[in-house]
């Protein structure tokens, strides 16, 4: 009886120390676990350090931008703008806000968007909270965003956003390029031109704000908070003027319309620094559409035989060497350089007797050329100041794909012809760079784009370009005697480049007229198969301005070749001139007051009626906005040079009713943009044929205005333009 209590005692004992050593074994373990986790910070792989930060942390992105490119006055050439992302709905348990029927949805979005119809019902079937439309959906205009919300379709909506965009459409493009987003990242990118060469410059990089924050994610007050600023990207300012590019930029518009070419290449420069102040060609692009399909930008990367206007450069080495005599007389017609080379032909074929030398330069003789080169200072010294010219090397210019030339030396016959444009190939650039020396006083200016880079976050400048002396081919006496002698070549009884000549300024230049290599079988034949070219200078005195017009294979009916190339050339020297209040000569300054441009008054704080008088004898075309007494507002501001007839718009109140601007250019719409504070989108060229925001709308300062323009004004809308401008004089 009395055993029992000990074995149950025992079982006590051995019950307790079991159960004593298992609490050992998992405090062992818990106390290692809390070890781990104190040592390692992690659970299951995952660092709990990170998941508190995703549990009690939020961040937020502070979004930067793009640098700006700019023209020479702080022009906008390519700008972020805001725009918008499409996307979808597909959530069910967002009762009233979910796309409820995705192939109707489809039938009426996808004409909108540029899409297959059974391509966006797929992607509103998906299996998905929320989808996106992919390129199609990216870069929303202001306009379209509207026509999608017209439809008022259940589970479409948008996310502002922000795209590259180009306010003046085609302009420049070969050098400006364009920038789009990458379909991964989401990034801007530089894909051409500028935007591309100068990515590192112009490429930005978001910054963030990070803060602690409850569950709900209101932030703490008490809270870590981390700012990492955003990092905008530069601006580029470049030494393109943006009134002399619209002069260029429109010009060969029509011309690329009338004559249809396969090229058109065109450069201004200023010889006193070598800035280029516009360059162009066609054909071109909008990169706002990126419609393009050919990716060299001529005037740096397009090689070829440049015809008569290298006469300039043969003639400048005869007269630096003292070897040229005018007066002097040689049989033209042609000319044998070799016994056994090709028969040098004028291009008359028969020539025009026995002829002076300046004569010759003035019919632009290859036979005097051909003598000069090769009697007269001989192809070795020639292809010596060639190379003093520049000719056998890349100028350098600031952009890329700049392309080697040819100076062609394997036969004597080929230096021969060289002096008069064959057997060579330069570019456009080098002619430029080669004409700076001509019109400044015989020193070479290396050409530049790119005027300054500037960090706008640190407000400084990061580079900036100045003008570079390239060499000194020719001295100053020669270049003035250059000079004299390409005047008569437009001026002159017998020049080729009567075409060229402009009312109230002298202008020096050499015509070209280029055959077109056809590869085993020399040149292409017919009168349209040839590159027709004018390199010229002016004021013939003291040039202020190069301009240099390439058109390759127009359709010419018949016509001269000079003639789609004047239509160029001088109307973008003769307005350039004026824009820039260069006098014009002495002896024509009478006759040409009408025709140069005027300096506009300040009108600002005045009534209408002393507007009136203060413009009445000057041929202004003056647009009103508002319906008040007095001028509260002007564009262009005052002592800004303006040409005959330049629209020039006077706000006379706060509220403003928006005009017919119907037939406007586009440059009048840009006025009418930067006055009222508009965001101004364009597509085409030419005058305006729609407008967004109707006449008689009252104008808000930010509101979105698109264009449509078309390279000819209507007849009708002319003429009712004209009969306007008849009344609004008689009222002045």
């Amino acid at each position: 009886m009395k055993m029992r209590p000990v074995i149950k005692n025992k079982n006590i004992n051995r019950g307790a120390a079991i159960l004593s050593l298992i609490f050992a074994v998992l405090f062992f373990i818990v106390f290692a676990r809390f070890f781990y986790i104190q040592a390692t910070g992690e659970v299951h792989g995952e660092a709990l350090v990170e998941r508190a930060e995703k549990m009690y942390s939020r961040t937020k992105t502070l979004e930067a931008y793009r640098g700006k490119i700019l023209d020479r006055n702080g022009e906008a050439i390519a700008e972020d703008t805001s725009s918008y992302k499409l996307i979808a709905i597909l959530d069910k348990k967002l009762k009233g806000e979910h796309v409820v029927n995705p192939e109707e949805t489809a039938e009426k979005l996808a004409p909108l968007i540029g899409m297959k119809e059974e391509e966006v019902e797929r992607i509103l079937k998906k299996d998905a909270k929320q989808v996106e439309f992919g390129a199609n959906g990216r870069d929303i205009s202001q306009t379209l965003k509207q026509k999608i919300d017209d439809l008022k379709l259940q589970g479409i909506t948008f996310i502002r956003d922000k795209k590259r965009f180009y306010p003046n459409g085609t302009f420049a493009s070969h050098l400006i390029g364009y920038a789009q987003k990458d379909i991964d990242t989401g990034e801007t990118i530089g894909m051409f031109g500028i935007e591309k060469s100068l990515e590192k410059y112009l490429q930005e990089k978001d910054g963030y704000l990070r803060y602690e924050s409850d569950q709900k994610g209101w932030k703490l007050p008490n809270g870590k908070e981390e700012i990492v600023a955003p990092k905008n990207g530069d601006n580029v300012y470049l030494t393109i003027d943006q009134k002399i590019q619209t002069f260029l930029e429109d010009s060969m518009n029509e011309v690329a319309k009338q004559y249809k070419p396969e090229k058109v290449i065109a450069v201004v420069a200023d010889p006193k620094t070598g800035q280029i102040l516009a360059m162009g060609q066609r054909p071109s692009f909008d990169p706002n559409k990126r419609n393009i399909n050919y990716y060299y930008n001529d005037v740096v990367s397009y090689p070829f035989e440049p015809g008569s206007t290298m006469k300039i450069f043969t003639l400048a080495a005869a007269i630096e060497e003292g070897v040229y005599n005018g007066n002097a007389f040689f049989s033209s017609g042609s000319y044998m350089a070799s016994k056994r080379a090709p028969l040098i032909k004028d291009h008359n074929k028969s020539g025009w007797g026995s002829i002076s030398f300046n004569e010759g330069v003035q019919r632009s003789s290859n036979v005097a050329f051909s003598i000069i080169g090769k009697e007269l200072l001989g192809t070795d010294r020639l292809y010596e100041y060639f190379s003093k010219f520049g000719f056998d090397k890349k100028t350098g210019i600031d952009l890329p794909n700049e392309a080697k030339t040819v100076l062609n030396s394997n036969t004597e016959f080929d230096k021969v012809i060289s002096a008069f444009g064959q057997a060579t190939a330069v570019t456009p650039i080098q002619q430029i760079q080669a004409a700076t020396a001509i019109a400044n006083g015989g020193k070479m200016m290396k050409p530049y784009v790119i005027d300054k880079i500037v960090d706008i976050d640190k407000e400084k400048i990061v580079e900036q370009h100045k003008p570079e002396v390239a060499g000194q081919p020719i001295s100053k006496k020669t270049s003035e005697k250059v000079l004299d002698i390409l005047e008569t070549v437009v001026s002159g009884e017998h020049g080729t480049g009567k075409p060229f000549q402009i009312e109230g300024y002298d202008v020096a230049g050499k015509t070209g007229t280029a055959q077109i290599a056809d590869g085993p079988n020399g040149y292409l034949r017919g009168n349209d198969n040839h590159v027709f070219s004018f390199l010229g200078m002016a004021p013939k005195e003291d040039p202020q301005l190069i301009v240099y017009v390439g058109i390759q294979q127009p359709k010419l009916n018949g016509q001269a070749g000079s003639t789609p190339v004047s239509m160029i050339f001088n109307t973008v020297m003769k307005n350039s001139l004026q824009y820039l209040q260069i006098k014009p000569t002495e002896k024509d300054k009478k006759a040409n007051k009408v025709e140069t441009g005027e300096t506009l008054p300040l009108l600002r704080e005045k009534t209408l009626k002393e507007a009136s008088e203060i413009v009445k004898e000057k041929n202004f075309n003056i647009v009103v906005l508002g319906d008040g007494d007095k001028i509260i507002d002007q564009f262009p501001e005052a002592k800004t040079s303006i040409i005959a007839n330049e629209k020039v718009l006077i706000q006379t109140s706060e509220k403003v009713k928006m005009p017919d601007i119907i037939g406007w250019s586009k440059r009048d719409v840009m006025k009418l943009a930067n006055l009222l504070e508009l965001e101004l989108e364009s597509n085409g060229h030419g005058f305006v044929t729609k407008q967004t925001i109707k006449k008689g709308s009252v104008i808000k300062k930010g509101d979105k205005l698109v264009i449509q323009l078309k390279d000819q004004l209507p007849k009708e809308k002319e003429e009712d333009e004209k009969e306007e401008q008849e009344q609004q004089a008689e009222e002045n």
